[in-house]
């Protein structure tokens, strides 16, 4: 089939290389020339484990193709829009000014017969304010939301653990959900549970599923806060709770907190919609739930604090992270990055070191010092500072190697990732995070 994706950010170029992988004709277009030309060539302009290998493959076979040209998507059957929805300057709505520029755009395009399938997260009931102006063009909007995890974008695009379309009632929408059951075929032939529904519903499946991931997360950083009052351990704490089935244990690492591109910002548009629908009192735990997140970053920082005797000023602190999570070179909100900023705003002397997101967080914050090489970041060191959950940090440094290499020994571990007995069984004061 052929097939049209508008936005090639992180949505849109795993969508585009991914469906060609499949076996569709796609072409992915965007507005930033620097963009498509990177694209065109089969550089990925972003990391993303897989990514590389799907563009250059997609390229060369000729199912995969990249401009700032609209007209192209012409003849297309489906046309995708996976554009960014940033929270509002000065506000924490979603901004939909990506998302009616690129309708705009694809509109004169499109035949009749076609559908236009919107992947972007959006407030509820934005599929029903677009749809008639894709109606009058003939053709069908359905909602076909994503749920990628960064790092695992292409997996969880190829190989979903659910697809969801919203679509009008009628022969109309079930004729467009036939259509998208063609587009995932070898997800739909292997059983993945392909759930059709209304243009509300669709939406919500995408921010409440966020919404809920980002309240159980700050659900074990409130017990962490708990603990550390009362000598407990959260980590053991998650273990004894997480084998309760209707819990489970996946999303329950006390740490840091959650960042990224899309929990911060979608819990607060989540929010922010709620209150427009004047159901504002029904989500209101959401705004503890950001509260506890940005909390955490904080005490991070207090533990480095307390960790070198009351003041950080004038010593040097190595930050192990800067990407919001392992397996992606995203700053966006990094709750990593936030802590590097806080101890340099308190006079530390901070190096920051990532195997990926060097390039985007010098870019974001160029006050800082960042030392792509780990041990020389550790070098000298008063202070370790475990931010992102590499395994170049996690797994692959030992507390003996950093121990010959630091100035002093007080590590901070913000994701609960170290073994905290090898640590100190090697000479280092270990602090944690809801731990004793």
């Amino acid at each position: 089939m052929r097939l049209s994706v508008f936005g090639c950010g992180y949505l849109g170029a795993v969508h585009a290389a991914a469906m060609a992988s499949i076996g569709h004709k796609v072409v992915g277009v965007d507005v930033d020339p620097r963009k498509i030309e990177s694209l065109a060539k089969g550089e990925a302009p972003f990391f993303e484990p897989g990514l590389q290998q799907l563009l250059t493959e997609g390229i060369a076979s000729g199912r995969l193709s990249f401009t700032t040209d609209a007209s192209a998507a012409r003849g297309a059957k489906v046309h995708f829009v996976g554009v960014g929805t940033p929270q509002q300057a000065g506000g924490h709505a979603a901004d939909l000014t990506y998302v009616n520029t690129a309708i705009d755009d694809l509109l004169p395009q499109l035949s009749a017969g076609d559908i236009v399938a919107g992947k972007s997260t959006v407030p509820v009931g934005t599929a029903a304010e677009l749809a008639p102006r894709i109606a009058a063009a003939g053709a069908v909007l359905v909602w076909n939301p994503e749920f990628l995890r960064e790092g695992w974008a292409v997996q969880d695009t190829i190989d979903p653990d659910r697809l969801v379309a919203g679509v009008p009632s009628g022969e109309e929408g079930q004729r467009a959900a036939e259509v998208l059951r063609e587009v995932y075929h070898p997800a739909v032939a292997k059983g993945t549970p392909f759930i059709v529904t209304d243009y509300a519903t669709a939406e919500l499946v995408k921010v409440s599923a966020n919404a809920f991931l980002a309240t159980k997360i700050s659900f074990i950083n409130a017990m962490a806060e708990i603990a550390e009052a009362t000598g407990a351990d959260v980590t053991q704490l998650a273990d004894a709770i997480g084998h309760d089935a209707r819990i489970g244990r996946k999303f329950l690492g006390a740490g840091i907190g959650f960042g990224g591109g899309c929990l911060p910002k979608d819990i607060r548009a989540f929010a922010a919609r709620a209150e427009e629908l004047g159901r504002g009192e029904s989500v209101n735990f959401l705004r503890e739930v950001d509260a506890i997140n940005l909390r955490r970053r904080e005490r991070a920082v207090q533990l480095v604090v307390d960790g070198l005797g009351g003041s950080v000023y004038g010593k040097k602190v190595a930050v192990l992270g800067a990407a919001f999570k392992p397996h992606s070179d995203d700053v966006r909100d990094s709750p990593a990055l936030d802590v590097a900023v806080r101890l340099n705003g308190l006079g530390a002397d901070v190096v920051v070191t990532d195997p990926q997101a060097i390039e985007n967080a010098r870019r974001l914050h160029p006050q800082l010092t960042f030392e792509a090489d780990r041990d020389e970041t550790i070098r000298g060191a008063a202070a370790v500072v475990m931010v992102t959950e590499w395994d170049e940090y996690r797994r692959e440094l030992s507390p003996e190697h950093a121990g010959s290499l630091t100035g002093g020994r007080v590590v901070v571990d913000g994701r609960n990732g170290l073994d905290a007995a090898a640590w100190r069984a090697a000479g280092w004061s270990y602090y944690g995070m809801g731990r004793p």
